[in-house]
């Protein structure tokens, strides 16, 4: 009997390293392919692939299977990157990893699978994929760990991806594939996870953000129309955004500050930390608000478009559940009318500092239906 060929997506960390010993184990022919996808800069301090790729190798001569080395770089610039610069330039937040996973490890990087005969890709995201017998469509679902839960960075993925893809260490909890990789002797066990987008890795990313993204400074304003310092362009800061301010010392005046503590603002007083609230592209205008609870940063309901449905078709109109951010624990929602590219939410409990460019992502129970890019936020006005 001819043993299934299934590639796997080795990055070098210890999820992908167990997802190949699992399907290795599990009687699968595994090939590895190390995805390259960022070259600018590639010999600097901050830039792990070269690290990564040797980490990489080590565990295919371990686990005794073959590793290709593949240059995505091109297709990451065209299809990722260039709409991550023009999103920032445009003054919203987007999420560069969904569409890194829409656009290359389950697209350029499942084309290049199938020209190597796979019949499956697989990944070490932390995810499950379920086919539906009732209606033979295959399902996305939250990994078994709720805490390394990865479905709200795959909502994108459609059918045809789906239907090819494993995801192994999403049965697991963290844990346990930690144990497995000790247990083998694997070389990266210990391996610190990686953190933030993939390109940027640990370097201050208003530095990285500068090269590619004019710096056009402006006022930054309270509520009340009061000037209380300057920021430094308005692609640099997102929503909720408390650090990197340079407003710290500045108070509340006494009128102001009594309106907020009458509105019961959790911690209004003198030395309560400002918040990024809004941002007026139109005349270069930072607003920012004290108090983690302010109305301004509360949004009751939201618009999202372009949107990406796992199914292929738009949920029916009902009670669900949704993510307005990756860490986020399920918020109870109401989805209205949607179609194919836009839907809009109303959630039982406000959301905290709701983000245009980034993903609302809706749950029904573990499945995860899929979600779009934030348009639009409601807030609570202030007299």
């Amino acid at each position: 009997m001819t043993q299934q060929r299934v590639v796997v997506g080795l990055s070098g960390g210890v999820d992908s390293a167990v997802t190949a010993h699992l399907l290795k184990a599990q009687g699968y022919e595994v090939i590895g392919i190390f995805m390259k996808n960022w070259e600018d800069d590639d010999d600097s301090e901050f830039c792990s692939s070269n690290i990564d790729f040797v980490d990489a190798a080590a565990v295919a001569d371990v686990l005794g299977i073959e590793i290709e080395h593949v240059n995505f770089a091109a297709d990451y610039k065209d299809r990722v990157f260039a709409e991550f610069v023009r999103e920032y330039q445009a003054g919203r937040t987007p999420n560069p990893d969904i569409l890194c996973n829409a656009e290359i490890k389950f697209k350029s990087f499942l084309d290049h699978a199938m020209r190597l005969g796979a019949e499956k890709i697989a990944t070490g995201h932390y995810a499950r994929v379920r086919l539906n017998a009732t209606t033979g469509r295959h399902e996305l679902l939250k990994g078994l760990d709720a805490s390394k839960d990865q479905s709200y960075f795959l909502h994108r993925l459609n059918q045809a991806q789906l239907a090819k893809t494993l995801f192994p260490v999403g049965e697991l909890q963290k844990t346990e594939v930690r144990r497995i990789a000790q247990e083998i002797g694997l070389p990266n066990a210990k391996k610190k996870d990686s953190t933030g987008i993939c390109f940027i890795g640990e370097r201050p990313f208003r530095e990285f953000l500068n090269r590619y993204i004019s710096k056009e400074p402006g006022p930054i304003k309270d509520p009340t129309g009061r000037t209380i310092g300057q920021h430094v362009g308005l692609s640099f800061y997102t929503l909720g955004q408390r650090q990197g301010l340079g407003i710290g010392g500045i108070k509340a005046k006494g009128a102001d500050m009594k309106a907020l503590q009458a509105r019961g603002l959790r911690g209004a007083g003198e030395h309560t930390p400002w918040f990024v609230a809004r941002k007026d592209m139109a005349n270069n205008i930072l607003w920012v608000v004290q108090g983690h609870d302010h109305p301004w940063l509360l949004s009751p309901q939201l618009t999202a478009d372009d949107a990406s449905w796992c199914s292929g078709q738009a949920p029916a109109a009902g009670n669900y559940a949704a993510k307005t951010r990756y860490r986020q624990a399920d918020a109870a929602c109401a989805l209205g009318t949607s179609d194919a590219h836009n839907f809009k939410l109303d959630f039982v409990d406000e959301q905290w500092a709701v983000t245009p460019g980034q993903s609302a992502v809706l749950y029904d129970g573990d499945v995860c239906l899929g979600g779009g890019v934030i348009a639009s936020a409601s807030a609570t006005t202030m007299a």
